[in-house]
């Protein structure tokens, strides 16, 4: 793959700039911007921005994807609800920031969120006592807080489910996080409702989607070592 700093670059959103590179709280690792947009909301005749998105992953995410992805186009990507999927659930980590334009209370933020989070988890069959109590730990983070213009709610997804919240009063990181939720089904929820099937950010989709293809372009697939061996194995047995 070439370098892949050459590739990336910064993306404004408003008067908002997501930089190519962040290391979300309490982590060592430096993530790479996938893609941003904007939230809105079409009221009338206007349509109303109300945050700033951008959707960031480990490098580890181009490989990954390659292999069932890398010969779509951008276009194919977009409209493929099971390459976000395999965003929301791959063996990666993500982090998201989320930028207020207009100001926001976090019980407003944290009722919509679990609203969308809580009916897709239904549809899936995946809401337990487990998640109903994440949910509630997800409420309570919130209960309180208020985000003012270019204040931010950072979302970090680690591999193994656990879901670090964090919250910045301007456009820094802050290196200490402010909660964790240990559920993965919440978690993936979270990133679901913001680049899914009915995602709330269909701009910030776009933009993973044109960006991740060109980063796809880059990467040449390795063979599958393990599975070549077993080829071999069963020649040589022959």
């Amino acid at each position: 793959m070439a370098p892949m700093e050459q590739q990336l670059s910064e993306i404004q959103v408003e008067q908002f700039v997501f930089p190519p590179k962040m290391t979300p709280p309490s982590s060592t690792e430096s993530l790479f911007l996938g893609g941003a947009g904007v939230r809105g909301l079409q009221i009338q005749d206007r349509f109303i921005k109300f945050t700033a998105i951008g959707v960031y992953l480990a490098e580890e995410a181009i490989p990954s994807l390659s292999p069932k992805w890398k010969s779509k186009t951008p276009e194919e990507l977009t409209d493929d609800v099971e390459f976000f999927m395999d965003i929301v659930t791959g063996p990666f980590e993500k982090f998201v920031k989320i930028t207020m334009i207009l100001p926001l209370t976090g019980d407003q933020y944290a009722e919509k969120v679990t609203e969308n989070c809580i009916e897709y988890l239904k549809s899936k069959d995946m809401y337990t006592d487990a998640e109903a109590k994440a949910v509630e730990r997800f409420i309570e983070i919130f209960k309180n807080e208020m985000f003012p213009p270019a204040s931010s709610i950072l979302f970090t997804l680690s591999p193994t489910g656990s879901l670090t919240v964090g919250f910045s009063k301007d456009t820094s990181i802050p290196e200490a996080r402010n909660a964790v939720i240990e559920n993965k089904a919440l978690s993936e929820s979270i990133l679901e409702s913001i680049i899914g099937k009915n995602g709330v950010s269909p701009a910030a989709k776009q933009s993973l989607a044109v960006r991740i293809s060109e980063l796809l372009k880059g990467h040449e697939n390795k063979p599958d070592v393990s599975a070549a061996a077993k080829i071999e194995e069963e020649t040589t047995k022959a």
